[in-house]
C-alpha cells in the first residue's frame, strides 16, 4: 500500500487521486470582516475623548479641591489665632500675640498655667527674668526617644519577615505590623505594672510600643523593593562581615523607608493622647495634654495659637527628617 499523498523526485506534491494538486493556502484568515491576528483599535467612543481631552484636567482639579478642603481649615486656624476674636466666618479685630504668649506661659494671665510650663532664666547684670517654655522642647525629646526604640526594634524585624522564611514568621509579622493595643489599654496596663516608673520613662516606653507598627511597615516596604540576598553576596564576597554589611549597605538603602517611618513615628507620639493622659502624673505635660488643656473651656483664639504651634512644630521635625533622607545618611561605612 502506498500514502494517499506522495511527492514526487522533484520533492513537489504529486497529485492526489482526483489529479488536483494539493497546495499550501496563505490567505488570511478572517472573523468577522477583521483579519485574525490583528490587533484591535482602540475604541473612538465619547467617553474616550472626554478622557483624552478633560481627563488630566479633572484629576489636577480633584487633587486641588482636595487640599484646599484638607489645608484650607488649618491656615484660617494659624491666621485666626493673630486676631482678637472670630464671630464669622473670618476672624475680626485687631493683630495680637496675645493668644499665643499665654499658650506658650510666656505672660502672667489666668491662662498661662494651661499653658506649656516655663524655666525661669535670670539674665546676668540685667536684672531681668526671661521666661522660656519648658514642655516644648521636653515632649519633642520624649517623641524622639520613642522614634529611636522604633529604629533599634523596628528596622530588625522588618528585615527578618522580609529576608528569612522561619517558623512563626507569619505570626511575627502579625503582631508587628498591627496595633492591637490602644493607648488607654496599655496606659492602665503600665499603672498596673510599673507603679513606680517615673512618668517620662513610661511615656517613652508606651510611645515606642503603640508606634512601632508603622515604622516595621515604612521599612518593610523599602526592604522589599530590595534585592537583599545580592547585596549581601556582594557585600560579603568583597570582606564585609555580616553586621557591617546590615549597617553599611542595607539599612542606608532603606533610608527612604526609614526616614518615612520616623515621620509618622514622631507625629503620632506627639500627639499621643490616651497613653500620655493616664500615665502622666507629674513635670513638664506632653504635648498632647497641651493641646488638650488649651482647647478645653478656653476662647477659640487660644486653642488656634495652641493648635498652630503643633503643627509649626510638625512641620518643622518632618522637614528636617526629610532634608535628612534626601541628603542620605551613613552608618559608618562609605555610601
Amino acid at each position: 500500500m502506498t500514502d494517499d499523498h506522495v511527492s514526487d523526485a522533484d520533492g513537489e506534491p504529486a497529485a492526489d487521486d482526483y489529479g488536483v494538486m494539493e497546495t499550501e493556502s496563505h490567505e488570511p484568515a478572517t472573523d468577522g470582516g477583521r483579519t485574525r491576528g490583528d490587533v484591535p483599535s482602540a475604541s473612538n467612543g465619547l467617553l474616550d475623548r472626554f478622557s483624552v481631552v478633560f481627563g488630566r484636567r479633572f484629576l489636577v482639579g480633584v487633587l486641588a479641591v482636595t487640599l484646599v478642603f484638607l489645608i484650607g481649615p488649618v491656615l484660617l486656624t494659624f491666621v485666626a489665632s493673630f486676631f482678637q476674636s472670630w464671630t464669622g466666618i473670618a476672624p475680626s479685630g485687631s493683630l495680637t500675640l496675645i493668644h499665643w504668649e499665654q499658650a506658650l506661659g510666656l505672660v502672667e494671665t489666668v491662662g498661662a498655667s494651661r499653658g506649656l510650663g516655663t524655666w525661669v532664666v535670670d539674665v546676668p547684670g540685667t536684672g531681668l527674668a526671661v521666661r522660656l517654655p519648658a514642655s516644648i522642647a521636653f515632649s519633642m525629646l520624649l517623641a524622639l526617644a520613642g522614634v529611636g526604640i522604633n529604629l533599634l526594634v523596628g528596622i530588625p524585624i522588618a528585615y527578618a519577615v522580609t529576608r528569612y522564611d522561619f517558623y512563626g514568621r507569619d505570626l511575627l509579622n502579625a503582631v508587628a505590623v498591627l496595633p492591637i493595643v490602644p493607648g488607654i489599654i496599655l496606659g492602665i496596663a503600665f499603672l498596673r505594672t510599673y507603679p513606680n516608673l517615673p512618668s517620662a520613662a513610661a511615656l517613652v516606653i508606651g510611645y515606642s510600643l503603640l508606634k512601632t507598627p508603622y515604622m516595621v511597615l515604612a521599612v518593610q516596604s523599602s526592604f522589599e523593593s530590595m534585592e537583599l540576598r545580592q547585596l549581601e553576596e556582594s557585600a560579603r564576597s568583597l570582606g564585609a562581615s555580616w553586621p557591617r554589611t546590615f549597617l553599611t549597605v542595607l539599612v542606608p538603602n532603606a533610608k527612604r523607608g526609614i526616614v518615612s517611618g520616623s515621620i509618622i513615628c514622631w507625629t503620632l507620639a506627639a500627639a499621643e493622647f490616651n497613653f500620655s493622659y493616664i500615665v502622666y502624673s507629674r513635670g513638664p505635660k506632653p504635648f498632647s495634654l497641651f493641646l488638650f488643656e488649651n482647647i478645653s473651656n478656653n476662647p477659640f483664639q487660644r486653642a488656634a495659637a495652641a493648635v498652630s504651634i503643633y503643627f509649626l512644630i510638625v512641620a518643622l521635625v518632618t522637614a528636617l527628617l526629610r532634608a535628612t533622607g534626601e541628603r542620605g545618611f551613613s552608618t559608618g561605612g562609605v555610601r
